[in-house]
């Protein structure tokens, strides 16, 4: 078998355009079965091992799986109803969850099996975007936006700026939130005098629910997984040798 040029392998594997990878097999940077190949139109041979600046392309090899949760399910191996029974038919064993959600929260909880993607999605260093809907018992205020956009001082320490907003009706709000604390929103809102009545996550990062219906789950598309991996700089550092 022939195999499939270098260029579009590495742009299929979510480096870049086949121009920008082409400039990078150019300078040299890649290796196939530990070989430099500086040329991007060669035909890479089927399972041979590639290489961008001494590190081997293994992100394709992780499991990603998207879940809609549902209320009444607990983020744990170790407490019930757990997360994982939603999982049947997936490699639950070796995936990890990517934050929690807690058991009255409904919306995306993503796992991974990938530990440096894991950490770079839940590190506050990264700012990944998670992006809320929460219905309160009070309406929301100017205030209260204020408070959130300057970062509110939560037991002494001083949270990320977060967005709050909201269209006709200031108790059904959304909020996006650039870290993941225990119970962070519940508290939040605590803090300012109001009260959390539902909660559901609708994004993480570059990612959404979509049309996936409450209690089920899928792998992501390989659109999905070059996002979130662009999202958190592993793609750029692993170009720059920093990975």
């Amino acid at each position: 078998m022939k195999g499939e040029r270098l260029d579009r392998l590495l742009a299929r594997l979510g480096l870049g355009s086949r121009k920008e990878v082409a400039r990078v097999v150019r300078s040299g940077q890649v290796r196939v079965a530990g070989q430099v190949v500086r040329d991007p139109a060669f035909h890479v041979p089927p399972g041979a091992r590639l290489e961008v600046n001494g590190q081997p392309l293994a992100v394709r090899c992780h499991h990603h799986v998207l879940l809609h949760k549902p209320a009444g399910y607990v983020t744990s191996r170790k407490e019930g109803p757990s997360v994982f029974t939603l999982l049947e038919g997936f490699p639950t064993r070796d995936l990890s969850p990517v934050g929690r959600l807690d058991k009255d929260t409904e919306g995306l909880l993503l796992f991974t099996t990938d530990g440096e993607l894991l950490h770079r999605l839940t590190h506050p260093r990264h700012k990944v975007e998670k992006r809320y809907l929460v219905h309160l018992e009070h309406p929301a205020t100017g205030e209260d936006q204020k408070a959130f956009g300057e970062g509110l001082v939560l037991e002494g320490t001083r949270l990320l700026p977060a967005e709050l907003s909201w269209d006709q009706n200031p108790t059904r709000v959304e909020l996006v939130l650039r870290e993941g604390r225990f119970h962070q929103v519940k508290r939040m809102f605590q803090a300012r005098g109001n009260r959390v009545l539902y909660l559901k996550r609708l994004s993480l990062g570059p990612l959404t629910l979509g049309d996936l219906p409450v209690g089920q789950a899928r792998y992501l598309s390989p659109e999905e997984e070059e996002a979130l991996y662009r999202a958190v700089g592993i793609f750029t550092d692993l170009l720059r040798g920093r990975w």
